[in-house]
């Protein structure tokens, strides 16, 4: 607060005048493009929610959390190998690690599924 009570006081009248324009445009653009804005939301928000429903986002998660735990166990809690902060950011690190590398074959697994699925409906489409 401080601040701006400073830049206030040593801006001068070039500064008021400039911050007064600036203002009142930054408030004309906002009521001007919120109508559209606020429509376009709700419909990302359904379109969001729908996803996070979707049973493949959950077999995701499933998968992610499936491997984390599992590097977590591999990872252990023996009290070797430094104090016990870094064991456990490594630990931690190690585990998202283990996550994302279980995600990115899951996905690649249903990319594949959906093309081999594709050339087969184009063939059938064919013959």
């Amino acid at each position: 607060m401080a601040k701006k009570a400073t830049s206030k006081g040593g801006s001068g009248t070039k500064g008021t005048k400039r911050s007064g324009d600036s203002s009142s445009r930054a408030v004309a653009r906002a009521g001007a493009s919120s109508g559209g804005r606020s429509r376009s939301q709700e419909g990302m928000g359904e379109a969001f929610i729908k996803l996070l429903q979707s049973p493949l986002v959950a077999e995701l998660v499933a998968v992610a959390a499936t491997a984390a735990l599992a590097s977590l166990a591999e990872h252990g809690f023996s009290s070797s190998g430094g104090s016990r902060g870094k064991r456990a950011g490594k630990a931690v690190k190690e585990a998202g690690k283990a996550a994302a590398a279980a995600v990115g074959r899951r996905l690649s697994n249903e990319i594949e599924e959906i093309r081999s699925a594709a050339k087969e409906s184009k063939g059938g489409a064919k013959g």
